[in-house]
Order: structure tokens, then sequence, then C-alpha cells
């Protein structure tokens, strides 16, 4: 049984896309707790946190009870856009939002999203998970942005989605028309390398 340790709606499409099957329970981790030196290892740390609070917290949850739980592995993502040494989240309103755009038009930025893998045995009786491996790894894509007009970035600032994306854009949105190139993993770009997974999950003889 898969669980993806994210509210993340993108996330969530790309697995349905791909017909994996899994359930999607959201971490209410802290991540303003955390502080690494690398934008890259921030990326890493947070995607484990995310998945390890599933497993801290795992009795407080309400399980469905239509699944097996005789093996769960938890899925934990986190993305961080990197821009000239600078991590971009999602901006805190649409002045920030156009700023960024502003900075970013015509340029190009890296995307990290940190993965991590808890593959974890369930007692059902006691409600406990204990963790057997994990693997963790941060898949990094460069992104190239086409030269915006003024009145294009205002626009998109305005459909308001900046503001609900790392990076403050979105690829599988309208920003989706911004981008003119992406160097590395696709999907990555939307939140989760399913290439990545796919051979992480292969690795250790699960097949999706």
């Amino acid at each position: 049984m898969l669980i993806l340790a994210s509210a993340s709606q993108s996330r969530k499409k790309l697995l349905e896309n791909c017909q994996i099957e899994f359930i999607q329970i959201s971490s209410n981790f802290d991540e303003s707790s955390i502080k690494e030196n690398t934008i890259s290892d921030l990326a890493m740390e947070l995607s484990f946190q995310k998945a390890n609070s599933l497993v801290l917290n795992i009795k407080e949850i309400e399980l469905p009870g239509n699944f097996n739980y005789s093996s769960v592995v938890i899925l934990g993502c986190d993305s961080i856009f990197e821009f000239k040494g600078t991590a971009f989240g999602k901006p805190s309103d649409k002045e920030e939002a156009y700023k960024r755009w502003s900075k970013m038009s015509g340029e190009f930025g890296s995307l990290h999203t940190g993965h991590t893998l808890l593959f974890c045995t369930f007692d059902s009786t006691s409600k406990v998970l204990k963790v057997t491996r994990k693997i963790k790894k941060t898949v990094s894509s460069k992104v190239y942005f086409s030269r915006l007009e003024d009145e294009e970035i205002k626009s998109y600032v305005e459909s308001l989605e900046p503001l609900y994306c790392a990076g403050g854009f979105a690829l599988e949105g309208k920003g989706g028309k911004y981008i003119r190139k992406i160097d590395g993993c696709f999907s990555n770009v939307m939140g989760l390398s399913l290439p990545w997974l796919r051979k992480s999950l292969i690795k250790e003889g699960i097949f999706v």
C-alpha cells in the first residue's frame, strides 16, 4: 500500500494518471522548523519529515478500511524552486508573485524536489508503523522561462495560480505556456519524479 504524505493535487493527479494505487494523507509537519545549508538538501529533508510525521502520528489518523496494510510504503515530497541562489517557495501575495516573475522572465532556475520513500510494516492491532528501510533523493530539473510582456505577468498573477505553487508557477496549469524548455525530469517540475519513483520501487520488488 502506497501512502502519499501530501495534500498536493498535482502529485495526486500524476499518480492517478499512471494508474498507481495509493491513498493520500496530508502531512501536518511544521516546515519552518527545518534548516539546511543548501536548497537541495532542504527539499530532501522536508520530504523525509513529511513522510516520517505519518509514521509518528499514525495512531491519530483515520485510515480507510478497504486497503491491505500488511506492507506500507510512505511517499513524502517537497519542491523548492531555486533562482540565482535564492529559494522561492509559494509567493506570499500578488505583489511578491509579480516581482518574482519580473525577475524570472527570460531567465532560468532549478526546481528541486526532495523524495523520500519509507518502507514499513504495520501492526493493525496496535496501529504502529515500523520503518524497515528508507530511500531519499533530491531530483533537480532546470526550467527556462520565455520573456514575458508586463501585461502577461500581470494577467498570470491575477489568476492567483502563482500563489499556490512552489516558485510561483504551475507547469500543468496556466503557467505552462510561459515555460520555454526543461532540462531534466518533466514530472519532477510538477512535484514528483515518476521515473525515480518507478525505479526506486522496482529495486524493492514492487512493480507499479
